[in-house]
C-alpha cells in the first residue's frame, strides 16, 4: 500500500474539494466526490486514510444476536482504528437510522482518528458534531443502528455516497463535502491542486479588478504569462 506522507495530507488540507476534484479529472477520474454527504457542521477539515465499514440490510435473526464487541464488527473496527484515520461507512444511503452514535465517535476521537463519513446518518448528531471529529452524513436519525443496518465487514472496498472508497484511500473534506483520492496519486494532487488554487486567486483579483470573462476565464496566453511571471 502507498504511504502517504503527513506533509501531503497537510498540503491536500490547502485546497478545496473543488479543486481536488479538478486535478483528480486531470488524472482521467471523474467520480471521486461524495454525493449527498455534507458536514455536520461549518467550518469541518479533515484529510486522512480511509478505513472502511460496510453495513448490509439488517435481519432478525442476526439482530437478535447480544451485542459483543469482540465480534461486532463496527465495535472491532473501531478498535483497530489508528491515528490519522478516517472511519467511511457503507449505509447503502439509507439514512432510516443511525450509522453510529455519540459514545462511539468519542472512542474514535480519543484514538486519534480525523474524521467519519457515512452515506447514512448518525443518531447524537449535535454531539458528534461537537466531540472534535470533522464528521459528515447525509443525514441525521435518532434511531439505533441495527433496526435498519448490519454491520458486515470492515477494511473491504464499499460505495460511500455512489462513489468507490478502498481501505487506505486518502479521504479529504472540507465546508462542501468529501472527496476520496487515490493514495498513489496523492502527491501528485496536491501539488496541482496547489498550483490551481493560486491561478484562480490570481484570476479572481482581476474579476475583482472589473476584468471580463473573455481572456480572464479560462486565461489567455498573455494573463498566464503574466501569472507565471508572478510564480517566478
Amino acid at each position: 500500500m502507498t504511504t502517504v506522507s503527513q506533509e501531503t495530507l497537510d498540503q491536500l488540507l490547502q485546497s478545496s474539494t473543488a479543486t481536488l476534484t479538478s486535478a483528480l479529472k486531470g488524472h482521467g477520474l471523474n467520480n471521486t466526490f461524495m454525493h449527498d454527504v455534507s458536514p455536520l457542521k461549518s467550518g469541518m477539515r479533515m484529510a486522512g486514510r480511509a478505513f472502511t465499514l460496510r453495513y448490509i440490510p439488517a435481519r432478525e435473526d442476526l439482530n437478535k444476536v447480544p451485542m459483543d464487541n469482540l465480534t461486532d464488527k463496527q465495535r472491532v473496527g473501531i478498535e483497530q482504528l489508528q491515528p490519522g484515520d478516517v472511519l467511511v461507512i457503507d449505509a447503502r444511503g439509507n439514512t432510516q437510522a443511525g450509522t453510529m452514535g455519540s459514545i462511539l465517535a468519542e472512542r474514535m476521537h480519543q484514538l486519534g482518528t480525523v474524521g467519519v463519513v457515512t452515506d447514512g446518518a448518525y443518531r447524537d448528531s449535535p454531539a458528534i458534531a461537537e466531540c472534535g471529529l470533522a464528521a459528515y452524513a447525509r443525514g441525521m436519525n435518532a434511531r439505533t443502528n441495527k433496526t435498519v443496518h448490519y454491520p458486515s465487514e470492515i477494511q473491504v472496498p464499499i460505495g460511500c455516497g455512489e462513489v468507490a472508497v478502498f481501505p487506505g484511500d486518502i479521504i479529504v473534506g472540507d465546508g462542501e463535502g468529501v472527496v476520496v483520492i487515490p493514495p498513489h496519486l496523492a502527491a501528485d494532487v496536491a501539488i496541482a491542486a496547489a498550483e490551481m488554487e493560486r491561478k484562480e486567486e490570481f484570476i479572481l483579483e482581476r474579476i475583482r479588478a472589473g476584468a471580463s470573462l473573455v481572456g480572464t476565464y479560462p486565461p489567455n496566453e498573455e494573463l498566464m504569462a503574466e501569472f507565471r511571471r508572478r510564480e517566478g
